[in-house]
């Protein structure tokens, strides 16, 4: 089964691609061929098998031998993966497919960040109302739920604050919703997730800083979307919890 999902997972991801690429271009998502970046020539079969085409053509376009981007081959393989540890903790269950719904959706929101710097608002609709109704099903007791969708309203109400208090210049409005969503998404370890995504980002953001050319005054402008949604799937799928790491190393 674990095979399975993984097959599956990497399907989905390259329909995924599909859409953050032609969302609001005017083209349709079931409807066009994929066409090459390099060349515009349109890619045979052969050259859209998720994974093994990157592969087997050694990372170059068959058309003409421009090198392909391996952002597709990479978030095949992640979110192939996403679904096996899906699977693995839910089974198969009424939740386990808003819980892959979600997991698509939120890729879909990270590739269009980081391409754009900007979330659709249509797509973090799907992913709150897809994320809330999993943890909803997820929950034992009402009052669980109660607890999460408190919690999530303190997460999104926060970074809404940062955004209006540093004039938009910290971070975008729509991380607060989609914050909010992550929060839902993961339930009990949002807290945890949301102190790892600010971990997470002031890792990258000095590593960055530090590899800019010497002498730079330019800042470093980068979308916080991956930052949270790495933050708030490391804290879901290891449930590490902070508060207990934070307590085991000051012993």
């Amino acid at each position: 089964m674990e095979i399975i999902f993984f097959v599956l997972g990497a399907i989905v991801a390259s329909f995924v691609g599909v859409i953050s690429g032609r969302l609001y271009t005017g083209q349709g998502f079931l409807t066009g061929r994929s066409r090459c970046d390099a060349c515009n020539s349109s890619l045979p079969p052969s050259a859209l098998v998720p994974v093994f085409s990157f592969l087997l053509s050694r990372g170059k376009s068959l058309c003409c031998g421009a090198k392909i981007s391996a952002v597709s081959p990479t978030t095949e393989v992640l979110l192939g993966c996403l679904f096996v540890l899906a699977y693995i903790n839910l089974g198969v269950t009424p939740e386990l497919l808003l819980f892959l719904v979600s997991l698509s959706v939120l890729l879909s929101l990270v590739l269009y960040d980081l391409s754009h710097q900007i979330l659709p608002s249509s797509l973090l609709i799907i992913f709150v109302v897809s994320s809330g109704l999993s943890r909803f099903l997820m929950s034992p007791l009402i009052s669980e739920f109660f607890h999460t969708f408190i919690t999530a309203i303190l997460i999104g109400t926060s970074l809404a604050l940062i955004h209006y208090a540093s004039s938009g210049r910290a971070m975008g409005l729509a991380d607060a919703p989609l914050a909010f969503g992550l929060s839902l998404f993961v339930g009990p370890s949002a807290l945890s997730g949301f102190i790892f995504s600010f971990w997470i980002g002031a890792i990258i953001g000095i590593a960055m800083l530090l590899r800019r050319p010497r002498g730079s005054r330019m800042g470093v402008e980068v979308p916080f979307a991956p930052y949270l949604a790495a933050g708030f799937l490391l804290a879901y799928f290891t449930q590490w919890n902070i508060f207990a790491i934070i307590e085991a190393s000051l012993l």
